[in-house]
């Protein structure tokens, strides 16, 4: 798998919010925020990783975020990301009937999320899009996507948009369809790792 510099650098970002995150834990492993963050991040990671690895740091994510809300039932942003890591599981499996179980997951964990933050436009948004993502799933793996690398597609920071206003805008090119359905996730769980870093205000990693 190939990276460009851009990729290279989200992924840096992610892993030193992982490793941060699981140093955090190591010292109070009740702050749910850190659970959140680790969750989050290991969402970003799993981008980058094949489709089995993806789907065990996936897992991962999910056990951190449901640790999360263990502790803090009512925490919306640790729901809209395991809302995304749900989402993510689906689309990497290639039956539609085991997919849209982790779509229904996900879609409650979204619903959840707008209950406790009504306001909140990006909860709105990926409960909107959800609704969308079996037909996304469906086409995905008609072209055989699914079965590939679930790695960056492009560093997915603008695909969201697209995806969610016309989700049938990138029949056209399986690739294009693989950037639209890949970005929206990667923003969507990026977007938790950047917030979280922000919150505890951890340090880039050094530029090599």
């Amino acid at each position: 798998m190939e990276f460009s510099q851009e990729d290279f650098d989200h992924l840096l970002l992610s892993e030193h919010a992982r490793k941060t995150a699981e140093a955090n834990y190591a010292t109070n492993p009740l702050d749910a925020d850190n659970l959140t963050n680790w969750g989050g991040a290991l969402l970003e990671l799993s981008q980058f990783q094949n489709v089995s690895d993806s789907k065990d740091m996936i897992r991962d994510a999910v056990l951190k975020l449901e640790e999360a809300l263990a502790i803090n039932p009512t925490k919306h942003d640790a729901l809209w990301c395991l809302g995304n890591a749900h989402t993510s599981h689906a689309f990497l499996t290639p039956d539609p009937n085991e997919a849209n179980v982790y779509f229904d997951k996900a879609r409650d964990c979204f619903q959840k999320a707008v209950d406790e933050d009504p306001s909140n436009e990006l909860y709105r948004k990926s409960l909107e899009v959800t609704a969308k993502a079996p037909e996304f799933h469906s086409e995905i793996h008609k072209h055989g996507i699914g079965q590939q690398t679930a790695g960056p597609s492009g560093g997915g920071s603008s695909a969201s948009a697209t995806a969610a206003s016309n989700p049938k805008s990138s029949k056209t090119k399986s690739s294009d369809l693989k950037y639209d359905i890949c970005g929206w996730i990667i923003l969507a769980v990026g977007l938790v790792a950047w917030v979280g870093m922000t919150k505890s205000h951890v340090p880039p990693p050094p530029p090599r």
